[in-house]
């Protein structure tokens, strides 16, 4: 087995507008990076469209039916004040949560040993009823759900290493003490959530906020010594990641400090953590990092510890 990646031009359609920072160079940054003989081992291939079914399985059908029935015919329109939909969005968006459900179906099957979801727009800030923060449907969430409901799933655990604390992946999981988050962010800074005291039931959320500069022995201390014993107390059958670069120092929305080491760190540590509960399946998916260069650079190391995990 190998490491899949999925991915699908529709993608590059959801078009943000002149200066945005979640823009279509992001994912071409990002290709380009895994179009290296490093990665010529990966096993290729495009995102599905997510089902309603699958996306009702996190949020509220009446919301789907808004977000999909406003994508605009040309042009752009305001979801929120910084949430974009172009004609191109409404299919890129299905694609992107489409991919999370077909990883989560490769990993289960035995098709791949894990996957990564190279898609926008992102998802971790979508909450059931609301889209917000360049996020439409929350892809993570809705793959979780999926492999719940396809492959008999009890146990699913998401771990969130954007910059931004996700809340809206917080607000899916946190009434359902058989699903888990993590997340590391940095605090304070958008979306204001993610407090150490949001734990919600069972303990079944674990925010490790950390200051501006914190640097990479902060990042990797909340992985070893936080989020890696909640992990091995939860015993997760599927391990995700919603796999953020905008904590990398170059990264003009956050002033973190990592570089694309730590993030290849957390990687290797997360699929150990999966091979001790889950069989080894990991599902990540991309969410921010906005220097393009940083953000290939990250997501090529991420993508690398996972062939080698």
């Amino acid at each position: 087995m190998t490491t899949t990646l999925i991915t699908h031009a529709a993608c590059l359609a959801h078009d943000t507008g002149s200066g945005h920072p979640e823009r279509s160079d992001r994912l071409r940054a990002v290709l380009q990076a895994l179009d290296h003989d490093t990665f010529r081992e990966l096993d290729r291939r495009e995102a599905p469209l997510a089902s309603l079914d699958e996306l009702v399985r996190v949020h509220d059908a009446t919301y789907v039916d808004l977000i999909l029935g406003n994508v605009p015919a040309h042009g752009h329109v305001m979801v929120d004040g910084d949430t974009v939909m172009s004609p191109g969005s409404g299919e890129a968006a299905l694609r992107a949560a489409g991919a999370v459900c077909a990883a989560v179906d490769a990993v289960t099957t035995g098709a791949a040993r894990n996957a990564f979801c190279a898609v926008r727009p992102p998802g971790h800030h979508a909450e059931p009823g609301r889209a917000m923060g360049f996020c439409l449907f929350n892809n993570v969430a809705v793959g979780a759900q999926h492999a719940r409901a396809r492959h008999g799933m009890r146990r699913v655990a998401v771990i969130d290493f954007d910059v931004h604390h996700g809340n809206g992946t917080q607000a899916a999981f946190e009434s359902d003490r058989d699903l888990f988050y993590a997340s590391t962010h940095q605090s304070p800074l958008y979306p204001g959530t993610g407090d150490r005291n949001e734990r919600g039931v069972g303990d079944n959320i674990l925010n490790v906020p950390l200051p501006p500069g914190a640097g990479s022995d902060a990042f990797r201390h909340a992985i070893e010594r936080d989020i890696v014993p909640a992990l091995d107390a939860f015993r997760p059958e599927l391990v995700m990641i919603s796999a953020g670069f905008d904590a990398h120092r170059a990264d003009p929305l956050a002033s973190l400090g990592l570089t694309e080491a730590d993030f290849a760190f957390a990687t290797t540590a997360l699929c150990d953590v999966a091979r001790r509960h889950a069989g080894g399946k990991v599902v990540s998916t991309l969410e921010g990092g906005y220097n393009l260069v940083a953000l290939a650079a990250s997501a090529a190391a991420h993508v690398k510890a996972l062939m080698e995990g």
